[in-house]
Parts: C-alpha cells; structure tokens; sequence
C-alpha cells in the first residue's frame, strides 16, 4: 500500500490462485520455470509444489528488498534482480537459453503500454516450444485502460491465449490468462 506504482496487489495471491497458475509448470524432466515479480512468494510456493526436483525455479524480482526478503524467506527459490523488459540477458547471465513455463505476477494494468509490450516480448522470446505464459489481472480493474490495452498485446503477441474463469477464492477476485505459441 506504501507503493502502488510498484507493487499492483493489496494481498498476496490466494493459494487457489496460485495452484492454477502454477498448473503450466511441466511435472516431470528438468524444467526451467521463470516467475516474474514473485512479491512475497505465494506463486513461488505453489510453483515449488508442483515442479520435479531436477527442475530450475528462476524468480525476476525488481526490487532489492523484496528480492533479498525471497532469498530469507525462501532459500530453495534462485533469485534473479532485475527488469523483466531485459529477460533475455537476465537469464543468459543465469545460464539460461530457453524456459519452459513463465508464471507472472506483475501489475500488469498499472504499466504503461510500452512496458507490457517490452516484457511481452521478452517472455515470447524466452519460451521454449510448446511452453506456456501464464498471469493474472485483477476482475476489478479488467475495465481500466492499461487492463484492456494489456489484454490486445496479449493477443498481439501469442497465438493462443485462454481465459479462466473467475478465481473468487483470491482478494480480489481475479481471472488467469494463460498464453501460448509466441509470435516471433
């Protein structure tokens, strides 16, 4: 509440909300799973729950006193610090080439359309074939501007994109987006 250009939720995401987003991340093999904005790390549990243990749980954190909270609270998760918008090199400084899964908890509708495109891009860049995006937006700000323009440049940038129904086991209620095939 302290910062809310910067941190879009008033709640951490629900546990239900969590298991289905996290329901993109591969069960088995070794997959590499990136988590954008992981915030206090209730995606990150979830996405823990799920992944195989020779997997690779890379969470993007913007913020050094959140990404430093991950790293007390949360010793098992690799925290990356940087920009979504520059994946790419983030994850080529972690030795990574391609992902499997992208979970995002970012707040979306508070960016301005050229960040929500910067990072779109980037994460369509980053997803292996057959690879999943998934993220959130909250039911009551789908009706603002930056929602609905997010809503267009998701479709702009992946070939499918479903909705869920509604999560009301969150505060607030909230709707999952989950995106595949990237268009390069």
């Amino acid at each position: 509440m302290r910062n809310p250009g910067k941190v879009g939720a008033v709640a951490p995401s629900s546990s239900w909300l969590a298991r289905e987003m996290a329901a993109v991340v591969p069960s088995g093999d070794a997959p590499v799973v990136v988590e954008l904005g992981p915030g206090t790390g209730s995606l990150s549990r979830a996405v823990s729950a799920r992944m195989p243990s020779a997997g690779r749980h890379i969470a993007v954190e913007l913020d050094p006193g959140m990404a430093d909270y991950l790293r007390t609270r949360l010793p098992w998760l690799e925290v990356v610090e940087g920009d979504a918008a520059e994946l790419d090199q983030l994850l080529a400084n972690a030795g990574v080439g391609s992902v499997d899964a992208v979970i995002s908890g970012l707040p979306w509708s508070i960016f301005p359309a050229d960040a929500q495109h910067a990072i779109l891009h980037q994460v369509g860049g980053m997803l292996a074939p057959g690879a999943a995006f998934t993220t959130f937006a909250y039911l009551h700000a789908l009706g603002m501007s930056g929602a609905r323009g997010f809503r267009r440049r998701l479709d702009e940038n992946f070939d499918e994109v479903l909705t869920s129904r509604t999560v009301w086991r969150n505060a607030p209620p909230a709707r999952i987006y989950t995106c595949r095939r990237p268009h390069r």
